[in-house]
């Protein structure tokens, strides 16, 4: 039983391996008319883009977008619509030296257990290389929302390691200013001396990504099964290297009272949102937040304990080019699966309900 589909309504369904010929995605249930731009996607795809800065990894792929089907005339048809990506700097040798061994931290052992059979050459399936497609995918779920709606979708490195980002300034405008996606730009030299400390030592370290989807109409989601933060929750999982998500206040919920932190209403709206813009598991009006934990890559020049396919114990040492934090520009992919998540979402709640409680929330 595979399980490379996601969404009910509209759903995308990613294909490829990080070292194949190509990566790709099928995207169905798209609405007729939506504006499919093969330069809004790959602008989308730049910003997820390795070789954005000395800080990641120095693989450049073209990231090209081949649009296949489901497009006509430079909207959707409302058909199956399928955009290939091919992989044009791959370096497969990387990896011979590691063929018979099982990375620490990665997938390796797992899919190894799980299929008898893995692809070594840059994780296969478990690259983050299959992450294109998802943002490829968002780039027209955020245009369809961005049209429909006005729903915008913002997100920002919230902290590096042990560096906190938008403690101090949060200027969600300035964030594609910088290869950190910062949104303090007093931090960004602080950063690129930690990151530098960091590549010079060959080790990796964490990150934590926030992101925001404002003018989010109320009513979205269901209120059991297929909650819309349960979604969103599940959604991030997903990504490669995820650990945790926390919607609204998350864990410091735990030490807030219910007088902090329940949000209260007035007439006016809502004076709080620690509630991360959903209650009962559906959108409540106000800016639907998320935030989400990567943890350190575990590829590293550095040695450490394994063992080979045989069940020896053996050293193992992972060469080729890896991001020492993979959250730097992971930005870009959670905005993306947000994205998704919304647009599935407001699909189901159209063909249940029509735009009641969507074109004119009680509360905003």
């Amino acid at each position: 039983m595979g399980s490379n589909t996601f969404g009910k309504l509209f759903s995308v369904t990613t294909f490829g391996e990080s070292h194949g010929p190509a990566i790709g995605c099928v995207i169905d249930g798209c609405p007729p008319g939506v504006p499919i731009i093969a330069d809004e996607i790959e602008a989308e795809l730049t910003r997820r883009a390795t070789g954005r800065s000395r800080h990641t990894s120095q693989r450049k792929e073209e990231d090209a977008v081949e649009i296949l089907s489901g497009v006509f005339e430079g909207v959707s048809t409302g058909t199956p619509i399928a955009l290939l990506v091919r992989n044009t700097d791959a370096r497969s040798k990387d990896y011979s030296k590691i063929a018979s061994q099982f990375r620490p931290g990665h997938a390796d052992w797992t899919y190894h257990k799980k299929y008898g059979i893995r692809d070594y050459r840059g994780g296969g399936r478990s690259s983050a290389r299959e992450t294109t497609m998802r943002v490829a995918a968002g780039a027209i779920a955020r245009r369809y929302l961005r049209d429909r709606l006005n729903i915008e979708i913002r997100g920002w490195l919230a902290q590096l390691g042990p560096l906190r980002t938008d403690d101090v300034k949060c200027d969600l405008s300035i964030v594609d200013d910088n290869p950190f996606f910062c949104p303090d730009p007093d931090k960004v030299e602080a950063l690129e001396q930690y990151m530098d400390n960091l590549r010079k030592s060959g080790d990796s370290v964490g990150a934590r990504v926030n992101v925001n989807a404002t003018n989010v109409p109320a009513g979205l989601g269901e209120p059991v099964y297929g909650k819309l933060d349960a979604d969103i929750a599940t959604a991030m999982m997903s990504i490669n290297a995820v650990k945790g998500v926390e919607i609204g206040a998350g864990f410091d919920s735990v030490s807030q009272p219910g007088t902090v932190h329940r949000d209260e209403i007035t007439p006016e709206g809502f004076l709080s949102n620690h509630a991360g813009g959903v209650l009962g598991g559906i959108s409540s009006g106000q800016t639907v937040h998320a935030s989400v934990a990567f943890k350190p890559t575990s590829s590293l020049r550095l040695p450490g304990q394994t063992i080979d396919a045989e069940g020896n114990s053996v050293e193992i040492v992972t060469t080729g080019r890896h991001d020492p934090c993979v959250g730097i520009r992971a930005t870009p992919i959670v905005e993306a699966m947000l994205a998704l998540v919304l647009m599935d979402h407001y699909l189901r709640q159209r063909a249940q309900c029509g735009d009641v409680g969507i074109i004119s929330p009680v509360i905003k």
